[in-house]
């Protein structure tokens, strides 16, 4: 008899799941085995936030379970049109690691904590995935493992993270699907968009009649919504045509990453069940539609203090000093967090002055034009923060991983954010956010902090992920800086339909 050691498989030759997963895993086996689900996707999120993914039958699926799903670690390459960033037959597969040369496998262990089953595909059950090496390491280049190191930090510090999503997108209908050859495009060339109408007007903001017209769509997706245990709140038409804003209840950082992402993945798939076209692209192509942004609203709490934000009563503070110190360390790091909260060309189409998107790094209470607005009554239990920063696309884990290491380090530092502004648009003692995807680059490139915070593996893979795209862009539009405004016809193709 060999003396070697008997593992029931990789996730627990690794320990790669605490006792809640293995009792979740349990009753998804359970299912597995009744029959009563047909497949069951496995999906892991890409640097783009885009879910790739594998269809698997319940034998599969059950020892997937077991032992993770071999996956190959090619997407590490891609960029956001399947363009391919590193040459993955060079030494170290061009990401810097030896074993990921060669588009080699990586693992793929279910989080059985987000199994769902879809309720536009009641037969398929679906499950968020984190990636490893063959080792039992996570792959550094995982965006929820990047997450998941953000929120040890700030608990290191002895707070949690309480944060809340409000998120803006667009609604069209389809009217040619644009499936010729000539549309088909290739690798690193996106295929054509759809061509497509306008689902309602737009420029009534808020309006009861407008909702009422809407209603359809938005008791549809709230269903859904609803069906998947997002905790959604609210609904509302927005500024542009088909425009529409979401909000949440507040979750911790790793559950809202993971809503985020089911929930675009949700939107996009039922409304092309229904023959309309969801985009989170921040700008489309049409002169009529507006920027959508992506909300960020946070608050820390920490054992006995619900929330740490709050001021004592007879502070004239509207925040208390945590909360001060948090809300310095966003705006320390803001411009170099850019490639995280703004990842594409097209997100900087939102950071113009008086455009209800904030343009330099600021804060004020209440005030829609500083990017991070401070709510609530002072020195009541509602009081958080809002960071406006962002755009739809954004990669949740990453955004968020920006926020908590960037507000750690102003909790470590005892950082003060100075006074709020009244007027941040003419604030210009304040650091002024890149205005391009270029420059955002160059700043994350240069940062000592998030090199530090998130390795220089990781960082460079990112930069050069994005340099990648930058390239593609600049090559085909060598002249967009003479109408600076204009949604170029490079955006449209890479972003309306992939996001």
């Amino acid at each position: 008899m060999s003396d070697a050691p008997v593992f029931s498989g990789f996730i627990e030759e690794f320990g790669l799941w605490t006792d809640e997963q293995r009792e979740a895993a349990k009753k998804i086996a359970a299912m597995a085995e009744s029959g009563e689900l047909k497949t069951f996707r496995v999906s892991v999120p890409d640097a783009q936030s885009k879910l790739r993914s594998k269809t698997l039958l319940p034998g599969a699926f059950k020892s997937a379970l077991r032992d993770g799903v071999e996956f190959t670690s090619a997407y590490f390459s891609f960029d956001s049109a399947e363009g391919i960033a590193f040459n993955p037959f060079s030494k170290e597969g061009g990401l810097g690691l030896d074993v990921m040369h060669g588009f080699s496998n990586a693992i793929l262990v279910p989080d059985p904590l987000t199994f769902r089953v879809l309720p536009w595909a009641p037969t398929v059950g679906w499950v968020l995935c984190d990636i490893y090496l063959r080792d039992g390491t996570p792959v550094p280049f995982d965006a929820r493992y990047q997450l998941k190191s953000a929120i040890s930090r700030l608990k290191n510090l002895g707070f949690e993270l309480v944060t809340g999503l409000e998120v803006e997108f667009y609604i069209t209908r389809v009217t040619d699907q644009n499936l010729g050859e000539q549309h088909m495009g290739g690798l690193g060339v996106p295929p054509a968009p759809p061509s497509v109408e306008a689902l309602w007007r737009g420029f009534s903001y808020m309006s009861e009649d407008q909702q009422d017209k809407i209603s359809e769509i938005t008791d549809i997706l709230a269903e859904n919504c609803l069906a998947l245990g997002l905790p959604l709140r609210t609904m509302e038409d927005e500024m542009g045509p088909g425009q529409l804003e979401f909000t949440f209840d507040v979750q911790d950082p790793l559950e809202a990453a993971d809503s985020m992402v089911l929930f675009r993945s949700m939107v996009k798939q039922v409304m092309a069940r229904m023959g309309l076209h969801a985009t989170f692209m921040t700008k489309p192509i049409f002169s009529s539609f507006v920027a959508s942004g992506w909300h960020l609203h946070q608050s820390l709490s920490a054992p006995g203090v619900r929330n740490a934000f709050v001021a004592a009563p007879d502070s004239e503070e509207v925040l208390s000093p945590t909360g001060l110190s948090y809300v310095a360390g966003l705006l320390e790091h803001a411009v170099e967090a850019s490639v995280f909260t703004n990842p594409t060309v097209n997100g900087y189409r939102r950071r113009k002055p008086n455009s209800l998107a904030p343009d330099r790094s600021t804060w004020g209470y209440d005030n829609r034009a500083a990017m991070v607005r401070v709510q609530g009554r002072p020195r009541h239990m509602s009081g958080h923060i809002e960071n406006r920063i962002g755009e739809p696309t954004a990669n949740p884990y990453l955004y968020i991983a920006s926020q908590i290491l960037s507000g750690c380090d102003g909790l470590e530092r005892k950082l003060h954010p100075g006074p709020m502004e009244s007027n941040p648009y003419e604030a210009t003692h304040r650091p002024k956010l890149p205005t391009n995807l270029m420059e955002a680059t160059e700043a994350l490139d240069k940062s000592e902090f998030f090199r530090s915070a998130m390795g220089d593996n990781f960082i460079n893979w990112l930069v050069a992920m994005k340099k990648c795209e930058i390239n593609r862009f600049l090559s085909a539009e060598p002249y967009w800086e003479q109408n600076p405004d204009v949604v170029t016809q490079w955006e449209h193709h890479e972003y309306f339909t992939r996001y």
